[in-house]
């Protein structure tokens, strides 16, 4: 059974940087699709990127369109960690951010793709 723990967020101001990582163990993530997934209160969770095996140690990214050209998803396989980079942040971004893997070819964009979560870690952004 693969588990996941999220680290990594905390409060920052609008422009500012934050990175997240999600660390597994019970399994190699490297072989998963790896997501990013968020929830603001009172919302649905969100699609937020996902990174996908094409074969040996080469991956796509995909991400959303609110959080293109600002966020990116890395590997550290050897840490069987996945992190988020998350720059120039708006308080739009303040959610609650879970890592999300699955054993699919193809990444899910919404939440029920997902067969493994995290406990997901609070990202605040205000003035």
């Amino acid at each position: 059974q693969v588990q996941l723990v999220e680290s990594g967020g905390g409060s920052v101001q609008p422009g500012d940087s934050l990175s997240l990582s999600c660390t597994a163990s019970g399994g190699s993530s490297s072989r998963y699709i790896m997501a990013w997934f968020r929830q603001a209160p009172g919302m649905e969770r969100e699609f937020v990127g996902a990174s996908t095996r094409i074969g040996g140690n080469v991956y796509s990214t995909k991400y959303a369109d609110s959080v293109k050209g600002r966020f990116t998803i890395s590997r550290n396989n050897a840490k069987n960690t996945v992190y988020l980079e998350m720059n120039s942040l708006k308080v739009e971004d303040t959610a609650v951010y879970y890592c999300a893997g699955d054993p699919a070819s193809i990444a899910p964009l919404t939440p029920e793709g997902y067969t493994y979560w995290g406990q997901g870690t609070q990202v605040t952004v205000s003035s």
